[in-house]
C-alpha cells in the first residue's frame, strides 16, 4: 500500500479526518480535494497528505484530480435536501451524480479501486428521499466495468465531532426535557476510528473489491437509549418522552424553516422508519470480516460529551 496514490473525496468532513490520518500514517500520498482550502487547514501538516483547491462535480477537474492515482474514496454526503421525486435535488446531486462522475473519471484514467460510502437502510424503495438517494448512489458507484468498486453501508458514526450524540447533549443543556421523534427506532452507532480502518483495510486487500460492508457497533440501542446516554455523559440528563407522529412531522416542519441546518427534518422521520441495524438476511459482510474489533460506544461517549472529561484531557496534553 506504501506507494498508493488515493483522492479522498469528503475528506476535511468528519470522517474523512480520521480516515486521511490513518492512510497518512500507512504512508500513501493522499489528495484531498475541497472547495475552500481552509476547511481542510486540519489536514494539511499531515505527511504526504496534499490539500487541493477542486470543483468535484466538474468533470474535467475529477480527471487532473484522479490523473496517476491508484484508487478513490468517496465520502461525501448530505443528510438534507429540498424535496423532489424520488428524492431533492441536493441528494441527487451529492449521492448519485458525484459518483457516477468519479467512477466515469477514474475509468477514463484506468483507475482500478473505487471505495463508496453508503448508509444502512439504502434502498430505492426506501421511506425517505435520503434511502432511495443512497441506493441509487450505489448504483452509480458500479457502473463502470473497469472500475471495482467497494461499498460500505455504516448506521450512525459517533465520536469526538460527530453531529449526533454531540447534538443530543447540546440540547439537553438547554432544554429541560426532550420531546423524541423515533422514540424506538433501533440503531446500532459504529465509532468513526472502526469506520475508518474499514476503509483502510479494505483498500489494502483486493478481496474486497465488489462486495459491499455493512458497519454496526456491538450494540443496537433505541434512540431513546442513545439521548439518554448522551445526557447522563454531558452531566445534563434530562427526561427524554416519545411524541405522536403527527406532532413530530409538525416539528420537524418548523425545524426546517429555521435558519440553518435543521436538528430534525421530515426526511429525517421517514428514514426512521427503517431501523439502523446491520441485517443479516442479506448478503452483506461486516466489520469483522476487516479485522476490526468493534469499539463500544460507552468507551469513547464519555470522553467527549463531558466536560470534566475534555478538561482532564486537555490539561493532560498540555503537561498540567
Amino acid at each position: 500500500m506504501k506507494d498508493m496514490t488515493v483522492v479522498v473525496f469528503g475528506g476535511s468532513g468528519f470522517i474523512g479526518a480520521s480516515l486521511v490520518a490513518r492512510l497518512s500514517a500507512r504512508g500513501l500520498r493522499v489528495i484531498v480535494p475541497t472547495r475552500r482550502a481552509e476547511r481542510a487547514r486540519h489536514l494539511i501538516f499531515l505527511p504526504r497528505v496534499e490539500v487541493v483547491e477542486a470543483d468535484i462535480h466538474d468533470d474535467a477537474a475529477l480527471r487532473r484530480l484522479l490523473a496517476g492515482a491508484d484508487a478513490a474514496i468517496n465520502l461525501v454526503g448530505l443528510l438534507h435536501s429540498r424535496h423532489g421525486t424520488p428524492y431533492g435535488p441536493d441528494f441527487k446531486r451529492a449521492h448519485v451524480e458525484l459518483p457516477r462522475r468519479i467512477v466515469a473519471a477514474c475509468a477514463a484514467q484506468r483507475v482500478p479501486r473505487y471505495l463508496h460510502m453508503s448508509a444502512l437502510g439504502a434502498d430505492n424503495n426506501g421511506p425517505s428521499m435520503y434511502q432511495r438517494s443512497k441506493a441509487d448512489g450505489e448504483v452509480a458507484a458500479r457502473a463502470e466495468p473497469s472500475v471495482a468498486a467497494t461499498i460500505f453501508r455504516p448506521s450512525v458514526v459517533f465520536g469526538e465531532g460527530d453531529r449526533f450524540l454531540t447534538m443530543f447533549a447540546r440540547l439537553q443543556k438547554w432544554l429541560p426535557c426532550v420531546p423524541l421523534a423515533g422514540y424506538d427506532t433501533d440503531f446500532q452507532p459504529v465509532y468513526v476510528g472502526d469506520v475508518a480502518q474499514a476503509f483502510v483495510n479494505a483498500l489494502g486487500n483486493l478481496k474486497t473489491r465488489h462486495l459491499l460492508f455493512e458497519l454496526g457497533g456491538p450494540r443496537i440501542y433505541t434512540l431513546a437509549d442513545l439521548v439518554r446516554l448522551a445526557g447522563k455523559y454531558a452531566h445534563c440528563p434530562r427526561p427524554v418522552f416519545a411524541i405522536p407522529a403527527g406532532l413530530a412531522r409538525l416539528q420537524a416542519l418548523l425545524f426546517e424553516l429555521l435558519p440553518g441546518e435543521p436538528i430534525m427534518s421530515r426526511d429525517n422521520l421517514d428514514s426512521m422508519q427503517v431501523d439502523s441495524v446491520v441485517d443479516p438476511a442479506i448478503q452483506a459482510t461486516t466489520a469483522a470480516a476487516l479485522g476490526i474489533k468493534l469499539t463500544a460506544l460507552e468507551a469513547v461517549a464519555p470522553r467527549y460529551l463531558s466536560p470534566s472529561e475534555r478538561f482532564d484531557d486537555f490539561r493532560a496534553r498540555a503537561g498540567r
